[in-house]
């Protein structure tokens, strides 16, 4: 069974409707002992960083975000959920993050061709980086998925699993241990976003 975390922000059950898809049970929940209980753990988001993360602090759930990522449950961000792993965000001043992935969430302005439109949004060619992903099992490198975000994580070379040129690389997908994210909307992505999570679905807990 898969937690979605419901803490007020995110495409909550456009996601459930996806793991239905596959043919995958997911709960919608703020309850921590289903999510305790759940055999993966998802942590969506959209919008600004500091509405949710201060969403996420007030309900509780970033310490049982983290609890689990200690535990060794795969925990999978999506868009801003992913953000949210990081250590900082410069969006509209400086925000802390879950610092469960070492790095830093910057305008893409900062590195693309001033001639782009921002946000980054649409379908994008996936590039591997080397570094072995099992969310990448029934998919190939030059898939599409689809973006929509002005800011991207920085300074996490060594984490990314995938980026996204946009006359830059963006980092489009993360992974460290068994936490994992994704720039990009699985659930937006036709057959190889149902294929990412459906992969994710398949990832067991590893003790820590």
């Amino acid at each position: 069974m898969i937690a979605i975390v419901d803490y007020g922000v995110g495409n909550l059950f456009s996601l459930k409707s996806s793991f239905e898809a596959i043919g995958e049970k997911a709960v919608v929940t703020d309850d921590k002992d289903v999510i305790m209980e759940a055999d993966q753990v998802l942590l969506p988001g959209v919008g600004a960083f500091a509405d949710a993360a201060k969403k996420l602090h007030e309900s509780g759930m970033d310490k049982t975000v983290i609890e689990a990522a200690e535990r060794g449950k795969p925990l999978l961000g999506i868009c801003l959920g992913m953000q949210l792993l990081f250590d900082r965000s410069f969006e509209y001043g400086e925000h802390r993050g879950l610092g469960l992935i070492s790095g830093d969430i910057i305008p893409i302005s900062d590195v693309i061709d001033p001639d782009l439109k921002i946000p980054h949004m649409g379908w994008n060619e996936l590039r591997f980086t080397g570094n072995d992903c099992p969310l990448f099992k029934y998919i190939k490198e030059g898939d599409c998925v689809y973006f929509v975000h002005s800011y991207f994580a920085s300074g996490c070379e060594k984490d990314t699993v995938a980026v996204a040129g946009y006359s830059a690389d963006l980092t489009a997908a993360v992974r460290k241990g068994n936490v994992y994210g994704c720039q990009f909307h699985p659930e937006k992505s036709g057959k190889t976003g149902l294929n990412i999570l459906r992969a994710f679905c398949e990832l067991k807990e590893e003790k820590c």
